[in-house]
């Protein structure tokens, strides 16, 4: 019986899962997007696949409506997530092609769809202040949620962690001696581990938490209010969603990693540093940040030229 395009995605997966060990995050992802394009193309099969059928797929990607928020229908989706689905189906595709399923590549003939980034994808002073105060109007006299909602906020504010890093820290990753926090390489996305200074604000609100949670058993640093476990991703998007709501503050809590890189270079103007710190496997993907810099924070650099000491 030969193989469907399915039952070779099914092999592409199992391969990827267990001889590259790539994570769950990303082999969820896979899925649902090699979903979407099946059911966008069901005619697509091993000997008609085309450069035809990615042209379908994004097309309808570009036209299609869906409902976000309270009921507000939009149309089409950022160039960012195109670029996501772009680069999660070349995967696959090239995994085919190298094995000789298919001839070609369907995207080999499509441009990669580079992302605009937006120059205010960090929150500013006034935002974080108002997130702050909102922080300390959530937590219902429940002092151990205050004091855990304030170090998962200083932790994405002042380490510049990812959402999964975040809830998959445990006790064993903060060391106070050394005043460092390690990201271990079995939660990073580039699967290196990293360690990150703490910050003196940080360190003090992390002491206070942890007096606070004495009572919990799980390794896990961050904790979920009700049970003796960590914080569930639900849990943080429900911390997220009540935040925004009480401080008046639109953000996603990715914007608090911009946030940190943004101000790091500020203060530090070494993007090498930064790169390590955010725990990218390529500094093309750090200098992403440079692009978010205010154009102000440019001015004194521009009157230090001199002259004189011109090359």
């Amino acid at each position: 019986m030969r193989k469907t395009i399915k039952h070779l995605f099914e092999e592409f997966m199992y391969e990827c899962e267990f001889a590259r060990r790539i994570k769950p995050k990303t082999l969820t992802a896979y899925s649902t997007i090699f979903s979407l394009f099946m059911r966008i193309n069901p005619d697509c099969s091993l000997d008609t696949i085309t450069h035809r059928h990615a042209t379908v797929f994004f097309k309808t990607l570009h036209e299609r409506k869906r409902i976000v928020g309270k009921g507000i229908v939009k149309t089409g989706v950022k160039k960012s997530t195109v670029a996501t689905y772009f680069i999660k189906l070349n995967v696959f595709f090239d995994w085919l092609a190298a094995r000789k399923y298919i001839q070609i590549n369907p995207l080999s003939e499509m441009r990669y769809p580079s992302p605009q980034y937006d120059n205010k994808k960090y929150l500013r002073k006034e935002d974080i202040e108002k997130l702050i105060t909102g922080i300390h109007s959530l937590h219902n006299n429940n002092i151990l949620v205050l004091k855990r909602n304030l170090v998962v906020f200083y932790i994405l504010l002042f380490c510049g962690l990812r959402r999964e890093e975040l809830l998959l820290l445990q006790l064993r990753d903060i060391d106070f001696s050394r005043k460092i926090l390690t990201v271990r390489g079995g939660i990073s996305k580039s699967s290196n581990s990293r360690d990150i200074p703490l910050h003196s604000t940080l360190l003090m609100h992390l002491k206070d938490y942890l007096d606070s949670r004495r009572s919990y058993t799980t390794p896990f640093l961050i904790v979920s209010s009700s049970r003796d476990q960590g914080l569930s991703d639900f849990g943080l998007k429900h911390f997220i969603d009540n935040l925004k709501e009480q401080a008046g503050v639109e953000f996603h809590m990715h914007q608090l990693r911009h946030t940190f890189a943004v101000n790091f270079l500020k203060s530090s103007n070494n993007v090498v540093k930064l790169k390590q710190l955010m725990g990218h496997k390529n500094i093309s993907m750090t200098a992403i940040y440079l692009r978010c810099m205010p154009t102000t924070e440019f001015r004194g650099d521009i009157e230090n030229m001199n002259i004189d000491s011109f090359i």
